[in-house]
Parts: structure tokens; C-alpha cells; sequence
């Protein structure tokens, strides 16, 4: 019988973000797979280790290919999926953990796409969304009667367009465009209303309620235009 594939949301930072069922399903695989930066490290595996034992677990590190030769990416994906479903086949439940939540610009979306698409049994574990955090961490609401949510890429090449839209406006995985960003608030008029968050719920967050102090690159940055206090 073949193992079940898990896409396992640890919540932003905070440990106590993660779910009972998160921490239910960690503790139950006996893989863990944790996407690792080119410094290996690995901060989803970081913050799950915070909240249940994973000593006696084997760990999977997946080191994804940061390059915009997509088919280049594409093969580093299918050599990732081919290593976890090595221990699927072997009977093994793995549980690959994830930032936030499993379905929002997670890299548990390309894993999971070609575990399923080969017949494996497959389940995400939803979690916490980072802009859910920084909202409660900035002590605003997201949502208004009729009006959307709208949550941009930072990179999205018809930015100002989605901020001028009608609703609270969510920007996400900016990187080092944190100042294309701030041009396109300008111009939009919006400057004024947006909060960053950076590293919400890890030790070196940081709160910023004006952009004029927001002069950090850090790729953990979510931007929130238009938050109701």
C-alpha cells in the first residue's frame, strides 16, 4: 500500500498559529519534506519544530531552483516530487510543510500538482494566511460589506490597475520591489493608507504603520492598502 502525500500549513511564524490537525499530522508522518533556502535553511521546518517533536523523523530537504528558466524549474520539480514519492512507495505517509497556508502562493502547489497527477493519495492541511496575521497584528479588518479582498503579487505587471480597484488590497512576495510598490501607492493615492508587516510572528518582526518607515527588503513583507481599524 502506498503512502499518502500531506501539504502540512505552518502559519506564518508564530508556532501557535499552527492547527491541532498540523500538528496531529506531523506527528503522525514519519517523512518530513521542508523546501530549504540557498543558505539551508529551512524556516517552515524551523517553526514546526517549535510546536511538535521532529527528531525522530526523516527529513526530506527540497532545495528548489530560484531561475527563470521555467524548464529548468520544471525539471527540479519533478526530481523533488520523484524523492518524495520514493517514500511513498515505500508505504511511508510524508508531510511537506509550508509557510502560512498550503494554498496561497505555496511551493507545496508544484509538488502536489504532479504527486496527484501520478495517482498518489494527496491532502492539504490548511493553516493560517500570512496576511491574516499582519492584519491582526496591525489591529485591522481585512474585509467591509461589499467590497473584495484583492491580494497582487508584488511583481504583478498590472499593479496600479489592481490598485485602483474598489477594497482592501494585499501585497504580497515584493522582494526587492518594496520601492516599485510604494511608486505604484503614490500613484494610485493609496500611499498613505498601506501598513508593511515583515517576519510576522518570528523574532525579528517588524511593524511598520507608515511606508516612510518601511525601508526593509525582506522577503517575508506583506503590504496591506486600505485595512479597516
Amino acid at each position: 500500500m502506498k503512502g499518502k502525500f500531506y501539504g502540512v500549513s505552518v502559519g506564518p511564524g508564530d508556532p501557535e498559529y499552527m492547527t491541532l490537525k498540523a500538528v496531529r499530522v506531523l506527528g503522525e508522518c514519519p517523512v518530513i519534506a521542508a523546501p530549504r533556502t540557498e543558505q539551508d535553511r529551512s524556516v517552515a521546518l524551523e517553526i514546526a519544530s517549535l510546536a511538535t517533536d521532529l527528531s525522530a523523523k526523516e527529513v526530506l530537504h527540497l532545495d528548489f531552483l530560484m531561475s527563470r528558466d521555467r524548464e529548468a524549474v520544471a525539471e527540479r520539480h519533478r526530481q523533488l516530487a520523484a524523492l518524495i514519492s520514493s517514500r511513498l512507495d515505500r508505504g511511508q505517509n510524508v508531510a511537506m510543510v509550508n509557510l502560512g497556508d498550503a494554498s496561497v502562493y505555496a511551493t507545496h502547489s508544484y509538488i502536489h500538482k504532479l504527486i496527484s497527477a501520478a495517482g498518489y493519495e494527496t491532502e492539504t492541511v490548511a493553516g493560517v494566511t500570512s496576511f491574516s496575521a499582519c492584519a491582526a497584528r496591525l489591529g485591522v479588518s481585512l474585509t467591509e460589506p461589499r467590497k473584495p479582498l484583492r491580494i497582487i503579487p508584488g511583481d504583478y505587471s498590472g499593479l496600479e490597475e489592481e490598485l485602483g480597484r474598489d477594497g482592501t488590497k494585499v501585497v504580497m512576495k515584493h522582494g526587492k520591489g518594496l520601492d516599485r510598490v510604494k511608486e505604484a501607492l503614490k500613484h494610485s493615492g493609496l500611499y498613505e493608507r498601506a501598513a508593511l508587516v515583515q517576519n510576522c510572528g518570528m523574532e525579528n518582526e517588524l511593524v511598520c504603520r507608515d511606508l516612510d518607515s518601511a525601508d526593509s527588503y525582506g522577503y517575508f513583507s506583506t503590504i496591506i492598502v486600505g485595512g479597516e481599524e
